[in-house]
């Protein structure tokens, strides 16, 4: 495991609840079992004897006395006892109703671009209260170093060439357009909504702009946001002079800042929701912190009066997160006010590291957005869920974006396609303290310009070890992330065979998505 910067992450927060006789509290007490009930599945009531037994396990008082002329009965007592409470209250108590789950998935925001991991010059109170009151993750990767490759991983479960998406989408400029997203491929709304889920998409798509690669007919109940990659500007909503903006199919031109708009359409949404019922999938797609950095005149004047001294680069940037953050306060109240905060699972994170032109925060990490250094590639992560959650928790556990779509299928006992990649953190976020698995872990960016020919770069890595293709035209770098997590050592020529070892893991990945087109037939 790669040894982490830990943020400066609070610990306080509302205590962890403990088991009571109400069984309101079970589902604090004992989340596995509850998580089931939640998901619709059945579960084997010895297996909700067991877990909740496990306290008790080895103590005195619960051993059988067999031949000491003890009359305590002894284990298998406790467990009729317990089997006989369960029968009573699967019989008296409702099934929990399916949770909601929330992604909230911003644009270009660099790893050490928030308050809670340290920085100074920042206030993000909004973003704070997820990792305060939920679980940090320490070590989570996009699965690229650009946009459109990292929702697509999301959305699929998948290394993003082995869908369709090594680079960027761009189809109002097809000549400059590095993807093209598989119609083949089963989206996670599609496989949510057979669960009985509502789902949305407000924000940006970045996955197409016409049939059959839209929103809705990619699985989305509701589509409401900006189908291209960046906009001219967070105020006209153009790309290029399209417009792109649209609410489900019809072509939309609403005023304001796009962070406003969608901040809005989302909180209309769960209120919405909260009055029809049913579980739903929120996808909340911000487009910013990505440039053009246009933060609000207001927000902007703000940073500066506190933060004497700061360049206007920074001060730009940070104003821009900050009026991100307030757009995500509101959607944390609308969750509060409505009632469905505590039955809602949050995930927060970004598609991709910081754009350090742009003065963007990765951290200590090497490189930024466009790369495949770890600058590159870790984000920030952070997931709430009262009372399954423990506030203030954390893991180091590997974790990519493409672990979304796993995790959210097994919160609603949705078997996951064979052929995903994707591995559920769900057993973490509820406080199993198992390793993440051993895996190979795969980074791809296919891009054009001279800069890259239309070619790809590559990461991989397997442990500690990394293997680093970071232009088409450069040699092969090899770090050992255990004892340089900084990227400064390249050990390539003196550890040939390891180069060799992870050479050959690395042109596996490549051959796995050989088979997946990355353009429409023209």
């Amino acid at each position: 495991m790669i040894r982490g910067y830990p943020e400066k992450v609070s610990r306080e927060g509302a205590p962890i609840p403990r088991a009571s006789g109400n069984p309101r509290n079970l589902a604090a007490a004992f989340p596995i079992p509850i998580a089931a009930f939640a998901s619709g599945r059945r579960t084997p009531w010895i297996a909700v004897a067991l877990r909740v037994m496990a306290p008790w396990r080895g103590a005195p008082s619960c051993r059988t006395r067999m031949g000491q002329g003890g009359t305590w009965p002894g284990l298998a007592g406790l467990m009729a006892g317990i089997l006989a409470s369960a029968v009573v209250l699967r019989g008296a108590v409702p099934a929990a109703p399916k949770p909601n789950i929330v992604v909230i998935l911003t644009d270009d925001q660099g790893r050490g671009d928030y308050g809670a991991y340290g920085t100074r010059d920042i206030r993000t109170p909004n973003i704070d209260r997820i990792f305060r009151d939920g679980m940090t993750f320490g070590n989570f990767f996009a699965n690229s170093c650009v946009c459109s490759p990292s929702r697509a991983a999301l959305l699929t479960g998948c290394y993003p060439d082995r869908v369709g998406v090594p680079g960027v989408i761009r189809e109002e400029t097809p000549v400059d357009s590095w993807g093209y997203l598989s119609p083949d491929v089963a989206l996670l709304p599609a496989l949510l909504k057979r669960a009985g889920c509502h789902t949305a998409l407000i924000g940006k798509w970045h996955l197409g702009i016409a049939s059959p690669n839209t929103p809705n007919e990619r699985g989305f109940d509701r589509f409401h946001g900006f189908l291209g990659d960046m906009m001219d500007s967070y105020t006209t909503h153009r790309r290029h002079g399209l417009n792109l903006m649209r609410r489900d199919r019809e072509t939309i031109d609403p005023q304001g800042h796009a962070t406003d708009l969608f901040t809005d359409w989302a909180c209309d949404y769960i209120g919405e929701r909260a009055k029809v019922g049913g579980p739903f999938f929120l996808y909340l797609a911000y487009n910013a912190p990505h440039d053009p950095i246009e933060p609000p005149a207001e927000w902007l004047e703000k940073v500066r009066r506190r933060e004497p001294g700061i360049s206007p680069k920074r001060a730009a940037l940070v104003a821009l997160i900050e009026h991100l953050d307030a757009g995500i306060g509101k959607v944390l109240a609308t969750l509060d006010r409505t009632g469905l905060a505590t039955n809602t699972l949050v995930i927060f994170t970004s598609d991709n590291g910081g754009l350090l032109a742009n003065g963007a925060n990765n951290g200590p990490w090497r490189g930024g957005k466009q790369h495949v250094y770890e600058g590159g590639l870790r984000v920030p992560g952070a997931a709430m869920f009262p009372g399954r959650i423990r506030p203030g928790s954390r893991t180091e556990r590997m974790t990519l974006t493409m672990d979304i779509f796993s995790t959210a299928c097994a919160l609603h006992g949705v078997t996951p396609p064979a052929h995903v990649d994707g591995v559920s953190f769900l057993p973490t976020l509820l406080g199993d303290p198992s390793p993440s698995p051993e895996r190979d872990l795969y980074f791809v960016r296919r891009e054009g310009g001279k800069a890259y020919g239309g070619k790809t770069i590559e990461a991989f890595r397997r442990g500690d070890w990394k293997l680093v293709q970071d232009s088409p035209f450069a040699p092969l770098e090899l770090y050992h992330l255990g004892v340089d997590p900084l990227e400064r050592t390249n050990l390539a020529s003196s550890e040939t065979k390891r180069v060799e070892q992870l050479g050959a893991g690395l042109r596996l990945q490549i051959q796995r998505a050989g088979g997946v087109p990355w353009q429409p037939r023209r």
